[in-house]
């Protein structure tokens, strides 16, 4: 019985190091489908508000991005890009527009774990949609500034 003592914080030190490795992996991998998640959505939001505002409209990126909530962190709108599209794939402009595709790319996962620094560069999260009005409707001949919708 004597060589017993200290058998039990053996094993907890051994179980308990393998149950906290599989906690902190499952918290991980949930962080990183969380973050995915998020690129995703917000590729098709800024397609989705690229279609229904004017080309030129500087605040489509912002407003795409839940409007500076840092839901994940590192995502700028230098990470998005849209682009206009014709029916070929290939960049167009004015009425040769059919396709607007939105774009994340370029982002990098952190791990929190400490002592695991690994990044993961994620995929590039793409959505595409049909044009739709551009933020331009028929301007009625009594009230000619009526032809510009604003996004802000």
């Amino acid at each position: 019985m004597k060589y017993q003592r200290g058998v039990y914080a053996v094993e907890f030190a051994i179980v308990g190091s393998i149950f906290f490795i599989l906690l902190f992996a499952i918290i991980e991998v949930g962080r990183l489908m969380y973050t995915y998640n998020v690129l995703h959505e917000a590729s098709r939001r800024a397609a989705r508000i690229a279609v229904v505002c004017q080309i030129d409209d500087t605040n489509i990126k912002t407003m795409a991005l839940f409007n500076g909530a840092n839901l994940i962190p590192n995502l700028t709108t230098a990470n998005l890009s849209i682009s206009y599209l014709d029916e070929f794939g290939n960049a167009a402009t004015g009425i040769n527009i059919v396709l607007v595709r939105a774009d994340i790319a370029n982002y990098q996962h952190h791990f929190l774990v400490p002592g695991l620094s690994r990044v993961i560069n994620s995929p590039t999260f793409s959505a595409y949609l049909p044009r739709e009005s551009l933020g331009v409707y028929h301007v009625e001949e009594d009230d000619p500034s009526s032809g510009f919708i604003d996004c802000n």
